[in-house]
Parts: C-alpha cells; sequence; structure tokens
C-alpha cells in the first residue's frame, strides 16, 4: 500500500492592531516543526504588505504524523497565544493531492 502525503493549508487573519504579534507568535513554530518526523514542508507565509492573513503552507508523510505533531508541546503552547490575536476562528483543512 502506497502512503499518501498530507497536504495541509491552516489560516489565521490577525485581530486589528495585532499582526505583528500574530507572525512573532506564530514563527516560533517554524523550526521545531520542521525537525518533526513526517514534516516534509511547513512555511509560514504572509498576504502581500501589512495583511492580517497569515497561512501555514504544510506537508505531512502520513496522517499520523501531522496528529503526532498536533499534540507537541510547542504547538500546544503557541495554541493559547494565538486565540486572543486572532479576528476569527483559524481554519485547518487537509487536503490530497489529486495530480
Amino acid at each position: 500500500m502506497s502512503r499518501e502525503i498530507v497536504h495541509v493549508i491552516a489560516t489565521f487573519v490577525a485581530a486589528p492592531g495585532k499582526e505583528d504579534e500574530l507572525e512573532a507568535v506564530l514563527v516560533t513554530l517554524v523550526e521545531p516543526t520542521r525537525r518533526e518526523a513526517g514534516c516534509l514542508r511547513y512555511d509560514l507565509v504572509r498576504g502581500h504588505g501589512q495583511s492580517a492573513e497569515f497561512a501555514f503552507i504544510e506537508e505531512w508523510e502520513s496522517l499520523a504524523h501531522l496528529e503526532t505533531h498536533s499534540q507537541t508541546d510547542h504547538l500546544r503552547a503557541v495554541q493559547g497565544r494565538v486565540a486572543p490575536l486572532l479576528a476569527s476562528a483559524a481554519s485547518i483543512e487537509r487536503y490530497r493531492r489529486v495530480r
């Protein structure tokens, strides 16, 4: 049975005036997550200009690796810090490659 890479796009919209603070918190996830087993890609991007929109573009070797990531100490520590900085709830969607 072949493994299917799990693609994730996690989007965040900062509350007005909280854009730079949200970026500073989110960026702390990049390096520890990239070191996790099964992490193929973990990039933080921000909309052009001074956009309030951020997204993690992720690729994981398997759903099991992604589920392990969701339980890591560094991710759990950031979740509580991010919530008050958001204009709306984060959107975290999983995808599979079609072609």
